[in-house]
């Protein structure tokens, strides 16, 4: 006998748990130096007085006590940071934890250890980024596959059914309608003036071919599929066909609350992608697959990563 109450409750914790998550993550994101978590490219990215001109290779010598070596910057008398310093035969870090050298051939790794707090992200690369993120959709996708499990919930209500060429065909097509559709909403909305923070996107882009073939093959076919199963699979899918609600109703609900799980994209961010995740659920109604709008899910993700990131074709440019 099917337990559509305990499924419920469970779709229902699980949903708070990755809104809660979401939160948190929003967070740190939100620190002095997040934006530019993985590197410092100005002198606005370092803390202090951004007025200060910056010290020339003449003005310190490797030996000089301002000099801050762990930070890969120069430190005035007055205790501000002016920035990396440029000099002959310095390889003088930016704070991206590669490994430095001076004149006297010493060596050192240069880190995030800039002077003051830096927020938790800030500590994490790129590549620990990634696997939490794995780590953290493996949870929630077990505890949803186990619930509905335990539950006896039948997988036609999740979904889950034959995959052939055309339910294949369907989600690329569908994944790549909504892409571009969201590239030309994104498009809109800087011609107007309002540019949605990227600085998450940032973040969680590879720096070298292995974290590529890591966030395209293993990081975001999982937060597609954990996602699309939570979202629409359990909230919407299942829901519907055990408390005989409108799978439409329960759309609106499902996007609501996709949106605010996506709140480290800002307020802009958060009205796409809850947009988005109507779209995602009225194809999810309409088919009946779940595998449809997980491989449209996927879609639109990974060419965003590799469109803006891969191959830095900006709007705003």
């Amino acid at each position: 006998m099917v337990r559509w109450a305990a499924f419920a409750g469970l779709t229902v914790v699980s949903v708070s748990l990755f809104l809660a998550l979401a939160r948190a993550s929003q967070a740190m994101m939100s620190g002095p130096d997040a934006a530019n978590s993985n590197s410092f490219d100005s002198d606005d990215d370092l803390a202090g007085d951004d007025t200060e001109e910056p010290r020339t290779d003449t003005d310190v010598t490797p030996t000089d006590e301002r000099f801050a070596p762990s930070a890969g910057i120069y430190s005035g008398s007055d205790g501000h940071e002016s920035g990396p310093v440029p000099g002959d035969g310095h390889d003088i870090g930016t704070g991206n934890g590669q490994v430095n050298r001076t004149d006297d051939g010493d060596h050192f790794d240069s880190g995030n250890d800039v002077e003051g707090a830096p927020t938790p992200i800030d500590s994490l690369s790129t590549g620990a980024l990634l696997l939490n993120v794995a780590f953290s959709q493996g949870v929630f996708g077990g505890l949803v596959l186990i619930g509905a499990w335990y539950t006896e919930v039948p997988l036609a209500a999740l979904g889950v059914s034959e995959v052939g060429v055309s339910t294949l065909v369907l989600g690329v097509g569908a994944g790549t309608a909504l892409y571009a559709g969201n590239e030309l909403a994104a498009a809109g909305a800087n011609a107007l003036g309002f540019t949605p923070p990227e600085n998450l996107r940032e973040t969680l882009a590879p720096d070298s071919a292995a974290g590529w073939v890591l966030l395209l093959v293993v990081i975001l076919p999982a937060i597609a599929s954990v996602e699309e199963l939570l979202f629409r699979a359990a909230l919407i899918g299942a829901l519907s066909a055990g408390f005989a609600v409108s799978p439409w109703a329960l759309a609106i609900v499902s996007s609501i609350a996709f949106a605010l799980g996506h709140g480290a994209q800002g307020s802009l961010g958060m009205v796409v992608t809850g947009s988005l995740g109507f779209l995602l659920a009225a194809i999810f109604v309409l088919t009946g697959s779940l595998f449809v709008v997980v491989v449209a899910h996927y879609l639109v993700n990974a060419l965003e990563f590799v469109v803006h990131e891969g191959l830095g074709i900006e709007w705003s440019e």
